[in-house]
């Protein structure tokens, strides 16, 4: 497998890893500059010459993998018969330079309803690296054609579509995964509300709206939903930055999203999500102008 496949592969697995090139070659050495070694949890793929080389920066990247906040590092290996390393001696006469890339697991995205603001929400996240899932009970909503806007994303883009039961989702999502709520139905936002807090291990909880519509939300999650109101207050909202006044759908936007990177700055996406911390997030507590939203359609 090549190294691009690997990395994709550790993507796709939601698996930390890290990227090992030989960046420099002085005399003789095993490898060319540029031959790449990818490092996961359990497995490698490729290879920058055996040895001692490998093996020691296999365990330096495993334990990069592990750190809080890996930054690329470089590793040089002198290749003579006069220096013994932890697994060995090369003496092929060179000297080698390697560098050690971390690939952290990326942030993951729900947004629950594409539509105006949902669209718009969903264009600024996807430019940045990303796991993006688009959820609508409606199917026109998520046509080729209108989200051709999001072709040229970083994002990984992951789009479903599910008429019936869209918090069926959430059981699908990553770990970790942030949560935002704002579909067309304030119905499917408080089944999606119920149904996010009884699933374990997602990240954030954002719900948009007034806090009209959020006092009788949380009144239900109380009585119907039997939910303590701690972990209600998992659930954040109103949503965006404040002082940010606009009620256009771009610009609501742009304050979710700037809301979510702030989450995003406070989280470590390489270890697991710490729910209790999300309880006393100082963020909750700001005050926010998405809540003057209009709220036109009554809750079933």
């Amino acid at each position: 497998m090549g190294w691009v496949a690997a990395v994709a592969r550790l993507r796709a697995r939601r698996e930390a890893g890290v990227l090992v090139t030989v960046a420099t070659v002085r005399g003789h050495a095993p490898r060319r500059a540029g031959a790449k070694l990818v490092v996961g949890r359990t497995e490698t793929w490729g290879s920058i010459g055996g040895g001692n080389i490998e093996a020691v920066a296999i365990d330096r990247a495993r334990e990069l993998s592990g750190a809080a906040d890996p930054e690329p590092e470089l590793m040089e290996f002198a290749l003579n018969d006069k220096v013994t390393g932890r697994h060995g001696v090369q003496c092929c006469g060179g000297a080698v330079t390697v560098l050690l890339e971390p690939l952290p697991v990326v942030q993951a995205v729900a947004v629950f309803g594409v539509g105006h603001v949902g669209l718009e929400l969903a264009r600024v996240l996807a430019r940045h690296n990303l796991d993006l899932h688009l959820t609508d009970s409606r199917p026109d909503m998520l046509t080729d054609e209108r989200l051709g806007v999001l072709a040229d994303a970083v994002a990984q883009i992951h789009v479903h579509h599910t008429p019936l039961l869209p918090e069926e989702v959430l059981a699908e999502l990553p770990p970790g995964a942030h949560v935002l709520i704002m579909t067309h139905d304030h119905a499917e936002d408080a089944a999606l509300c119920d149904a996010a807090l009884r699933t374990a291990g997602l990240g954030s909880i954002g719900l948009i709206g007034s806090s009209a519509k959020w006092a009788r939300f949380r009144q239900r999650l109380a009585t119907e939903g039997g939910h303590e109101a701690a972990a209600i207050d998992r659930i954040k909202t109103p949503i965006g930055v404040a002082g940010i006044s606009g009620k256009e759908p771009a610009t609501i936007a742009v304050s979710v999203a700037a809301d979510l990177l702030r989450t995003f700055e406070q989280d470590r996406p390489w270890a697991p999500p710490d729910p209790v911390a999300a309880l006393s997030d100082p963020v909750d507590a700001l005050p926010d102008p998405v809540a003057a939203l209009p709220d036109p359609v009554a809750m079933a």
